[in-house]
């Protein structure tokens, strides 16, 4: 999730575990806790690209990171703050580490909660920026923290936050498994046989979600609606695999795809062969359009294949916000 979320998700759970003891510094280090296991992002920028997406939510968003450095810190944060004992301490950054971590396996690119096992939990049910989770979160816990510390209207507003913000998680999958009924439904009305079916909700909402149908040559990608009234249309990108036989055997690419799991297109302009990540869905619902959200250029640089991310734009976001808009209100 953003940063914003995290940092509420990590005050919120700070005032459970020390807010009756230490008042809004148990909000303080909470939400520095919510906001540490990001950092990898920054890490990331010291490696080359495939390593950076291999690093990203990896060891940071673990249990065993959220055991070692949740008492590495809760040490270090009591050599100066005596209201609280170390384990009180580490106990504060374990909670705000590991629920951040949970928080993001709702996500599409989900976590390594397991690590160093190498198993990424994505249950797919949330965009990374959702204002339905975070800002009745955010209200309440801003109520909280007016309260006086150990105050039961304070332990009161905290709470409802926690319970309003985790039962809109539990109905997001809900919503997900009508989306999910929704799209099987059309894919055999329509008599298109599949092998594997993936949903996620598009950007900053839950009402309009979209599919990537794995077929035995093709990718089909579709867009259903709550507000929908005609039958859901699918549109069909060619894998091309075979562009990348030349590539078959080199590591980077090989990283890549697994990165992927698997949801890739590639295609080609002019001499560029470019691998496409399906599961962050393309910059545009509308029908047809090509440019996916991420999208990876192979570069020849002195005979080793350097991979790169094609940057987006201000412009990619200002179109893509338009076209969500118009088609949440359904085809």
């Amino acid at each position: 999730m953003d940063s914003l979320t995290q940092i509420v998700l990590g005050a919120a759970v700070g005032e459970v575990a020390l807010g009756k003891k230490v008042g809004n510094k148990a909000m303080l280090y909470g939400a520095i806790a919510g906001t540490i296991p990001d950092l990898d992002v920054y890490i990331g920028k010291l490696f080359d690209t495939v390593t950076a997406l291999e690093v990203h939510r990896g060891f940071t968003h673990s249990i065993v990171f959220a055991l070692i450095f949740g008492g590495l810190f809760g040490w270090l944060i009591s050599l100066y703050e005596k209201q609280a004992s170390c384990w009180q301490w580490s106990k504060l950054m374990f909670l705000g580490f590991l629920t951040h971590a949970l928080l993001d396996v709702h996500t599409t690119w989900g976590t390594q909660l397991f690590w160093p096992f190498d198993v990424r939990l994505a249950f797919k049910s949330i965009f990374v920026i959702d204002p339905l989770y975070t800002l009745p979160f955010m209200i309440f816990l801003i109520m909280a923290m007016l309260k006086p510390k150990g105050s039961d209207k304070r332990r009161k507003y905290n709470a409802l936050g926690l319970i309003v913000s985790s039962s809109y998680l539990v109905v997001t999958l809900v919503i997900k498994l009508g989306a999910y009924l929704a799209f099987t439904h059309a894919l055999d009305a329509q008599r298109i046989a599949y092998i594997d079916i993936d949903t996620k909700p598009t950007a900053f909402n839950t009402m309009l979600w979209s599919a990537n149908v794995d077929t035995e040559d093709a990718y089909y990608i579709g867009y259903y609606s709550f507000l929908d009234t005609q039958p859901i249309t699918f549109y069909r990108y060619p894998k091309n695999h075979e562009l990348l036989e030349s590539y078959k055997d080199d590591r980077s690419v090989n990283r890549l795809i697994a990165i992927t799991q698997g949801w890739y297109t590639v295609s080609k302009v002019e001499e560029t062969l470019f691998i496409n990540d399906l599961r962050f869905g393309l910059l545009s619902v509308t029908p047809g359009f090509q440019q996916f959200a991420f999208s990876y250029k192979l570069l020849d640089v002195g005979g080793s294949v350097q991979i790169e991310e094609v940057p987006k734009s201000r412009e990619d976001a200002q179109r893509l916000f338009k076209a969500l808009w118009q088609r949440i209100q359904g085809n």
